[in-house]
């Protein structure tokens, strides 16, 4: 038996929208890697009032905002790759699947 038998005369659907999302998702990623950390060290110049303690109370919490929302992109990222990865797979060729004869599907038992 042949496991993988594609099913005859079934025409593949072109790539659409997908594609083109997953070819995004590693500068996605970088940009949300990037912008977090650019700004969490221009934060570094911007919380400069207060005590010493104050500022680098206000620079820690930053910089746990911009680990949160690097984070968050990340997952984002890999969330949307992985919808896509279902969507490119669902357009490929179709395959036989159940292909075997069932002895009582013309007449079910009652």
């Amino acid at each position: 038996m042949n496991w993988l038998t594609k099913l005859p005369g079934f025409q593949r659907t072109p790539y659409g929208f997908e594609l083109r999302l997953l070819r995004m998702i590693p500068s996605v990623l970088l940009a949300g890697t990037v912008l977090p950390a650019g700004l969490a060290w221009l934060g570094r110049w911007l919380f400069s009032q207060g005590t010493a303690e104050e500022i680098t109370q206000k620079i820690q919490t930053f910089d746990f905002v911009m680990i949160g929302l690097a984070i968050f992109i990340w997952s984002a990222a890999l969330t949307v790759a992985i919808g896509c990865v279902i969507v490119w797979l669902m357009k490929g060729p179709a395959y036989v699947a159940d292909g075997y004869e069932v002895s009582h599907s013309d007449k079910p038992k009652v």
